[in-house]
């Protein structure tokens, strides 16, 4: 009897357990938001790390040798063009320059002498021309020593702001040594690389890059208050680091900008009639992004996708993607390729509004 039993029990095991699978054979499939890409024209900004750097920035180096007499510029001093700054004392080149005009003045007088006796035909016009190749000598003599004695003052090429003094007034100087920096910060050219890829994308979306509008996000975050323009890309890619060097022209109407500061560049490119989708729509692989689309079967389809640029909680697609493409929106974690699903469609203009919440 009680082996009977154990046979019936055993016998609505069977049946039990086979009513359960074909019930979970036949659950209907999961049903998930999904929606399509759209198109807008759109905004994107790059931003770049930019090194500031005046439009004439030069050193001021002593061009003779002697003794530095006197400093008229202080450090951090704005100074004006033709401005003295540095001198050298002067005195043996004084005496140089009139040592060379005693000189030029004695073959002054031996060629005046020369030429009277030529009129009277008593010299030869060979000795004239000599008496002139020597006063032409002489005088190139003055000149030269005049030079000298100029360069012993040294004044502002141009209007600009000192740096560090890096000699002090009665230091011997030898030709060439470095007295200190000057700046003009009126106007500041701003250096920075873009990528091979995101240049060849400024240049389809830019046919002329001259002009093009950006601004400078200074160190601090604070923007810079005066708009600049890109005026130069280099002519070469540098082969290291695979990077083109652009330069903005910015205007410094009250010198807050400085030589050598670091800023960052912020450029809007444009991108019109632009593919969008939502990123939480995308998962990636091994550095690479993917959808899961569905298919007229309503099975989902993994698809790998490139992305153009990003926005916040969307993507431009730049290939991978058609307008009709159907794209699962939520459960991307918990579907798997080639299972069916059943879609609930959301257009893009209600899954907008709701991104900024949204938080997997």
């Amino acid at each position: 009897m009680i082996k009977q039993n154990l046979i019936v029990l055993g016998l609505l095991g069977s049946l039990l357990s086979a009513c359960h699978q074909e019930e979970a054979h036949e659950e209907a499939p999961p049903k998930l938001e999904v929606t399509t890409p759209w198109h807008k024209d759109t905004m994107i900004t790059k931003e770049y790390v930019c090194q500031i750097h005046a439009i004439q920035h030069i050193e001021l180096r002593a061009l003779e040798r002697g003794y530095l007499q006197d400093v008229f510029a202080g450090e951090g001093q704005v100074i004006k063009q033709g401005q003295p700054m540095f001198k050298i004392m002067p005195n043996v080149y004084q005496v140089d320059l009139l040592k060379a005009q005693a000189e030029a003045k004695t073959v002054q007088i031996e060629y005046e002498n020369t030429k009277a006796l030529a009129e009277k035909n008593i010299v030869s016009q060979n000795e004239l021309a000599l008496g002139k190749a020597k006063l032409d000598k002489a005088n190139a003599e003055v000149q030269l020593a005049q030079t000298h004695l100029n360069f012993t003052n040294i004044n502002a090429p141009f209007t600009g702001i000192m740096d560090h003094l890096l000699v002090r007034k009665g230091s011997l100087l030898d030709e060439g040594d470095l007295l200190t920096t000057l700046s003009d910060n009126s106007r500041m050219w701003v250096y920075f690389n873009v990528p091979e890829a995101e240049y060849l994308d400024f240049k389809i979306h830019q046919k002329n890059e001259k002009g093009v509008p950006v601004k400078l996000r200074m160190a601090n975050g604070a923007l810079f208050d005066q708009a600049g323009a890109i005026e130069t890309v280099e002519a070469d890619f540098d082969n290291k680091t695979g990077n083109i060097e652009f330069r903005a022209d910015f205007p410094n109407p009250h010198s807050l900008l400085r030589h050598g500061e670091t800023g960052t560049i912020l450029l809007d490119v444009p991108y019109p009639n632009a593919m969008l989708i939502p990123q939480k729509a995308t998962f990636e692989v091994l550095d690479k992004t993917f959808v899961y689309v569905v298919n007229k079967d309503k099975k989902i389809e993994q698809r790998m996708i490139q992305i153009a640029a990003e926005l916040p909680h969307l993507f431009i697609v730049k290939s991978g993607l058609k307008d009709t493409d159907t794209v699962l929106l939520e459960g991307l974690r918990r579907v798997k390729n080639g299972q069916k699903i059943d879609t609930d469609y959301k257009a893009p203009e209600k899954v907008v509004p709701e991104l900024e919440l949204y938080a997997e």
